[in-house]
């Protein structure tokens, strides 16, 4: 049986220290280059990002307790590579938005592209509403919730970590998943290779409510989740091929 780990709130790095100063920066007059580096100058408080008007890569490579908002819809990326921040994005992302994420927390208050999440080691990447494909891809501990559904291959290559649907899942859920449990509130269309489904028990319900209840995800039914885990059969290479030579 595939156990989640502790509850978010007993993990490291999920939410910044209260903020000291309080600064703007203007996408429309600056630069990326520029907003990111003040941005990782920032030893700690809060900053606002204006007109972001679905730029790339902001706020990534973030390494201190800052609180960033991003008042905008933001492209791919945003928040990448983070430790300790806070990222807050008043609208849509694109692809990749928390990608890599060591610690700390990336909120998309909207829906969000593919691959949401991808190889992220720790923290927790939040999406209001639905994503594109490969969400949560090569996680490798960080915490993945999505408000609304997700597209094919979710969890593709997850090797550890927790991913919360509380949508329907498209198809190939969980294909060759290692150690990670994916939690799908709605509808499943189908299993990847190595994925099964695995009974709840009450660790999982206790769990899943603390994401639910932590961010605002009164839809969800802790108590009605389904739970995917791996298989486990994928672990091993088996060498015998039919007809080799």
């Amino acid at each position: 049986m595939t156990s989640p780990p502790h509850p978010p709130e007993r993990r490291a790095g999920e939410r910044a220290d209260p903020p000291a100063t309080e600064v703007a920066f203007d996408a429309a007059t600056l630069s990326t280059r520029e907003i990111n580096r003040s941005l990782q100058a920032m030893p700690r408080g809060r900053a606002t990002v204006s007109n972001p008007a679905g730029r790339h890569n902001l706020a990534v490579g973030l390494d201190a307790p800052v609180r960033v908002e991003i008042d905008g819809p933001a492209g791919d990326y945003a928040g990448g590579l983070g430790k300790k921040a806070v990222v807050s994005v008043r609208g849509a992302a694109g692809c990749g938005a928390g990608e890599n994420l060591m610690s700390g927390c990336v909120h998309v208050r909207g829906s969000a592209g593919p691959s949401v999440a991808a190889s992220a080691r720790g923290g927790t990447v939040v999406v209001d509403g639905g994503c594109g494909a490969r969400a949560g891809i090569s996680l490798k501990g960080g915490t993945l919730v999505v408000g609304g559904d997700v597209g094919p291959l979710c969890g593709f290559l997850a090797q550890s970590g927790v991913i919360l649907v509380g949508g329907d899942a498209g198809r190939h859920l969980g294909d060759s998943l290692y150690e990670a449990v994916v939690y799908v509130a709605g509808r499943i269309a189908g299993l990847g290779a190595d994925a099964i489904m695995e009974e709840i028990n009450e660790h999982d319900v206790t769990f899943v409510k603390i994401l639910a209840d932590g961010y605002g995800l009164d839809h969800i039914s802790p108590e009605n989740i389904s739970k995917v885990v791996s298989t486990r059969r994928l672990y091993h290479l088996d060498g015998h091929v039919d007809g080799a030579y």
